[in-house]
């Protein structure tokens, strides 16, 4: 499964997307032409996603926010909550109904920080592309078993343990038993 969010997947997410991507560009005086020359998404793509007819990657996301100066929070982030912190959004969803990751909120950091519950039902995987340098991963499994991959070596962490990581590369979450895995995941950037 990849890291891209899906349209029909997780209700509203894309609208907020697609509204708070245009917002932004628009207010940091950029057309879509020079946004996809300064964050390397396609302009195809904005477009699409501006329209709300796109499925794009949580990376690709990332590197919107940063070439228009804003957080990833900035752009999933409903408009109408009160709450800066506050997100609780689904922003994955993995083929079976129950495997999903929650974004959940957010705090500041040296750029921010997010904090997320995610579950994996048997035999789903999450592929991820390398963060930006810098950036790190905290997880602590609350439930199963998860596989973590980073740069193609396994480990196991099974309920009640946690993981520190450089998320500056490929990394994949995996649920390799039957029984679900559910972790919180911290990012810190």
């Amino acid at each position: 499964m990849s890291n891209i969010l899906h349209k029909n997947d997780r209700g509203d997410v894309l609208a907020h997307v697609s509204g708070n991507l245009r917002r932004y560009r628009q207010a940091a005086g950029l057309s879509q032409i020079a946004l996809a020359n300064a964050s390397g998404v396609s302009r195809r793509m904005i477009i699409a996603v501006e329209a709300g007819d796109a499925n794009i990657s949580l990376s690709s996301l990332d590197k919107l926010a940063i070439a228009m100066g804003v957080s990833f929070v900035d752009l999933v982030r409903d408009p109408a909550k009160q709450s800066v912190t506050d997100v609780n959004e689904v922003t994955w969803r993995g083929k079976a109904p129950d495997s999903k990751g929650v974004f959940l909120g957010t705090a500041p950091a040296r750029h921010e920080t997010q904090m997320w519950i995610w579950s994996l039902e048997g035999g789903e995987r999450y592929d991820a592309e390398p963060d930006p340098e810098g950036w790190h991963e905290m997880l602590l499994i609350v439930e199963g078993v998860l596989t973590l991959v980073l740069s193609g070596s396994e480990k196991e962490y099974p309920a009640g343990t946690f993981v520190i990581y450089n998320s500056a590369q490929e990394y994949s979450y995996v649920n390799k038993h039957a029984d679900m895995v559910r972790f919180v995941r911290n990012v810190v950037s």
